[in-house]
């Protein structure tokens, strides 16, 4: 394996407070997409690594964190928070150089997250209990407990967003976590270890292993001392880790991927939709589940809409992440690429209209990085593959409809239900259609509009659970029912 060539070394795991080497993982080149080079070298976990960081987090859940008055935990989030917000700038070229993203955007996402940190920090106390009226022999009440130790599994497109919304629930909850990161984005992950020393998180509250996940992934998911799995990815994944954890009946949340509808009526104002339709398709070089890469066109502007997204495509500067100019950066891996490729040759062989893009960008600045063109396709059904499958590619599918009960039909044609969009300046419309999509958020004159106190997830395929908002630490709650009788008296049933 050829060894990194970038000054970046990261041979330690963090595993109960300290910075370890593997026992049995190895070290693995990290590679810049941008480039396609190794920038650093990294620690992946091997299967006894992961059991000394389950061990670690049972010991800190038994220990001093579930004892921890909330308040006094909600103090220690509110201090990884602000550790957080003074770690910014060391942190966001390895986000940048780890996944590919533009540097803009890891910059408003990691300044965000400060606020989601600080919002998890507010709910710490906030997890009460009730009590049940039932006479006067017996006081009745419940009490919201943390489920124990928590595997989080992230992915690759935005590594520290979506390691923000487990982390932050799971211990404003009381739970204790190993986090497991995306293998090509392993790095800024590690570097939240500095973090938890600087807030004082006591050792064993957040153990990160980064690693293979085929390998310690599994392993992580079927571990008798793990109790919940909060994982973020395909769907296919999702289905193989709930074999893995039906032996011991884990709690499961799953955040997966999504094929959004992003409606355009014919009333709607066509300049702002499509600042937002060709955002919302192309961000991120096409590398989230909420993008609305099914764009749904009403009949009598869907010639105009094709030749404003054709425009668009031309004037969309792709470049190096770390160039703040660059609106879209590349993909994540040679296999991502591989994958958004393949779904060109299948757009052509559907005989979708290619109106822009559909190719791997060679410029000789770009050299060697996983770069493609922002691509659009006209005359798409929604029966075609491009419209169905989740590319993960910066891939807009153009699909004409006639009427509000037509975008409603196409709209919920689909397994996925994560999000959806739609733009009209119609009031009734935008609540008759809302109210009808299947799907866990709906934007109506916006798009990808995401707090920290709206809740979050899918519909259907795209998910169990939520996060964000308050919904978002129920997850990691369980509800045990206490029972206290007044008098002490029990008859005896066989007198």
């Amino acid at each position: 394996m050829a060894k990194a060539t970038g000054p970046e070394r990261f041979e330690h795991l963090y595993i109960n407070g300290e910075w370890v080497k593997p026992i049995d993982g190895a070290l693995v080149d990290s590679i810049d997409p941008a480039t396609g080079r190794p920038w650093a070298l990294v620690a992946f976990a091997g299967k006894q690594d992961v059991d000394r960081a389950v061990e670690a987090a049972r010991a800190a859940f038994r220990g001093p964190w579930r004892r921890m008055p909330a308040h006094e935990r909600a103090a220690m989030l509110r201090r990884f928070a602000e550790a957080f917000r003074e770690a910014i700038p060391e942190i966001i070229e390895h986000e940048v150089r780890d996944s590919g993203r533009l540097i803009v955007d890891a910059r408003a996402d990691l300044g965000a997250e400060v606020a989601w940190y600080h919002w998890f920090a507010s709910l710490a106390d906030k997890t009460l209990g009730t009590t049940v009226p039932m006479d006067d022999s017996v006081h009745c009440f419940t009490t919201r407990v943390p489920v124990g130790v928590v595997a989080a599994i992230t992915p690759w497109n935005a590594p520290l967003m979506t390691i923000c919304l487990k982390l932050g629930a799971a211990l404003a909850a009381g739970c204790t976590l190993v986090v497991k990161p995306a293998e090509t984005t392993p790095v800024s992950t590690l570097l939240l270890g500095r973090i938890a020393e600087r807030a004082g998180l006591p050792p064993g509250v957040l153990n990160i292993v980064p690693g293979h996940g085929h390998e310690i992934g599994d392993h992580l998911v079927g571990h008798p001392g793990v109790d919940k799995v909060s994982f973020t990815g395909s769907g296919a994944t999702a289905k193989r880790m709930l074999k893995t954890g039906a032996d011991s009946l884990k709690r499961f949340t799953f955040e997966l991927g999504g094929k959004a509808p992003h409606i355009i009526f014919a009333d709607a104002d066509l300049e702002q939709a499509l600042n937002s339709a060709t955002s919302s398709a192309w961000t991120n070089c096409g590398q989230s589940c909420a993008l609305g890469s099914r764009v749904l066109v009403e009949r009598p502007v869907y010639d105009r809409v094709a030749e404003m997204f054709r425009q668009r495509a031309a004037t969309v500067r792709v470049g190096m992440p770390m160039d703040e100019a660059t609106r879209m950066g590349p993909q994540n891996s040679q296999q991502q690429l591989d994958k958004t490729l393949s779904y060109f040759e299948i757009g052509r062989a559907e005989g979708a209209e290619l109106l822009a893009g559909g190719r791997r960008i060679d410029r000789p600045d770009l050299a060697g990085g996983y770069f493609v063109e922002p691509t659009v396709y006209a005359g798409v059904t929604n029966q075609m593959r491009i419209a169905r499958e989740e590319i993960f590619g910066p891939v807009a599918a153009l699909i004409p409809f006639d009427g509000e009960e037509e975008a409603i039909e196409i709209a919920n044609d689909t397994p996925f239900g994560l999000t959806a969009g739609l733009w009209t300046n119609d009031l009734g419309r935008a609540h008759r259609v809302s109210n009808r999509i299947e799907a866990g958020s709906v934007w109506v004159n916006t798009y990808r509009y995401v707090r920290w106190s709206l809740p979050y997830g899918g519909f259907k395929q795209s998910g169990w659970g939520r996060e964000n908002g308050i919904d978002a630490l129920d997850p990691y709650l369980e509800t045990r029912t206490t029972v206290i009788s007044t008098t002490g008296q029990a008859a005896n049933p066989y007198a």
